[in-house]
């Protein structure tokens, strides 16, 4: 076997061992681990040989990365649409997996977590809340926005938890 050959199996083996010490961290998308790899200088060719053999045996999935993290995001932070399409591409995952991925949360998961989100911020300061408070109303539907609700769903949320807060 020529030293070249050797060499590259060398290359090979390190990155591979790379990719599976980032990956017992966590799960990380196709991009990421490519990303990592080019940072440590390891050729293209090396790089895909790598990459593609972890996708054979079934270690490194975007797909399957984009649902858990999108559920993970979902359960954790609450966040939806907008918010979890940008921290898909920030991961490097493809448009169409991203998309399916974001599919799996339906209209009334969002709402709930949206209220659950509200009822948390209003909890700490329930006994002093107006609401007919404008600032407050803003305040709490810029939360939801930041988390990626649209507007409409989270003025709606907004004003119904204020509606219960302030009858009870």
């Amino acid at each position: 076997m020529s030293s070249d050959l050797i060499r590259e199996d060398r290359h090979v083996a390190q990155a591979r061992d790379v990719c599976l010490r980032l990956l017992a961290a966590r799960a990380r998308s196709r991009a990421e681990l490519e990303r990592k790899l080019a940072d440590k200088g390891y050729d293209e060719a090396v790089r895909t040989e790598v990459l593609d053999r972890l996708v054979a045996v079934g270690l490194l999935n975007d797909q399957q990365f984009a649902h858990d993290w999108v559920r993970q995001q979902h359960s954790r932070s609450g966040k939806v649409g907008a918010a979890l399409a940008h921290g898909l591409r920030a991961h490097g995952v493809a448009e169409e997996d991203a998309q399916a991925a974001m599919e799996q949360l339906d209209p009334e998961q969002r709402e709930g977590r949206a209220r659950e989100l509200v009822q948390r911020k209003l909890g700490r300061s329930s006994d002093s809340v107006d609401p007919s408070d404008q600032r407050l109303v803003g305040r709490l539907v810029g939360m939801l926005a930041r988390r990626g609700y649209d507007s409409g769903l989270a003025l709606r949320v907004v004003r119904s938890e204020l509606a219960v807060l302030s009858a009870g």
